[in-house]
């Protein structure tokens, strides 16, 4: 890869307590990956010192200055921890507004410890949608060919059935057909829709919220001239023989579309968010509390979300 752009490339590093610093150190320790473009990194002066004892050339780092060593223990999330993760992003939301940033990467956060100061906190997606006013956002989990994309995101199971219409579902797969074609640069992507009960529903005897709510998305975005096919049972459509005809899955809830493709991908998995006005990519892991400190954190699905921030902030992926 080589550089394109002036604008540098973000990466917050997470909740300190967890893997975030470490693995955004051994991603950036490849070479290629700090020559593909200008790095900021974001974070805390303390976890500078500890995880990147050498200071690499095209690489920027920003001292937010929230925490020292000594305040904070490395596996043990705190409300320490929790603010200087969302003052890490917030910097980053601050370096995108004044067009310092071309994509940003977020590693971990931990959602229980910003919850302390921030109750209304769902998450990256959600919070990064409300500083920028994005309406159709999404999270598209992204490793290789294979793209899955999340109706609905961090809701309680219970709250899954409720908030899936028609109309929410035909605005996934129109947010879905446009970042297709914008960011893999596909004429006419075909999406696979899952249905959300066992077997799709079989006929409405299993449930009839594919007959109610999904088919109808279906059929109004065909009559938009999107290529979309389904509902599908869940339960095999993931199977490479199966996917590997789409060029985007569409789940219904969290774990109908995580489940499956991080048992297939996780260490290549990126979560990329859709309908922002920026790049914006993360590993799709946690935050791994019970390794963080231990030199035992896997850095391949941060070197992909790098690698896909890059291809994507240069118009190809």
């Amino acid at each position: 890869m080589s550089r394109s752009s002036n604008k540098a490339i973000g990466i917050t590093l997470g909740d300190p307590a967890g893997i975030g610093a470490e693995v955004t150190a051994k991603a950036l320790a490849n070479p290629s990956l700090r020559r593909a473009a200008r790095i900021t990194i974001i974070g805390d002066g303390c976890l500078f010192r500890k995880y990147f004892p050498v200071r690499y050339k095209n690489c920027v780092f920003i001292d937010v200055g929230c925490l020292r060593a000594g305040e904070f223990r490395i596996g043990r999330p705190s409300r320490l921890t929790g603010k200087a993760s969302v003052a890490y992003l917030q910097t980053a939301i601050d370096l995108v507004k004044r067009g310092q940033l071309s994509a940003l990467v977020t590693a971990p956060v931990c959602k229980e410890a910003i919850g302390k100061t921030i109750p209304s906190f769902h998450g990256h997606t959600e919070f990064l949608a409300e500083a920028f006013g994005a309406k159709d956002i999404g999270m598209m989990f992204v490793s290789g060919p294979l793209r899955v994309l999340l109706v609905t995101r961090h809701i309680p199971l219970e709250q899954v059935s409720r908030a899936i219409n028609a109309e929410v579902v035909f605005r996934a797969i129109r947010s879905t057909d446009t970042a297709l074609k914008k960011h893999f640069c596909l004429k006419k992507p075909l999406i696979g829709v899952c249905g959300l009960n066992p077997h799709a529903g079989e006929g409405g005897t299993l449930g009839r919220e594919e007959i109610r709510r999904i088919i109808p998305a279906i059929k109004r975005a065909r009559s938009h001239g999107m290529r979309v096919q389904g509902p599908f049972p869940a339960d095999t459509i993931f199977y490479p023989h199966n996917s590997r005809h789409f060029d985007a899955l569409l789940a219904m809830y969290h774990d109908q579309g995580l489940i499956p493709v991080k048992t297939l991908y996780f260490r290549k998995l990126v979560n990329l968010t859709i309908g922002l006005p920026f790049v914006r990519t993360s590993p799709a892991h946690g935050t791994a509390f019970d390794i963080a400190g231990k030199n035992k954190a896997d850095a391949s699905s941060m070197v992909e979300a790098v690698k896909l921030a890059v291809q994507l902030a240069r118009g190809r992926a």
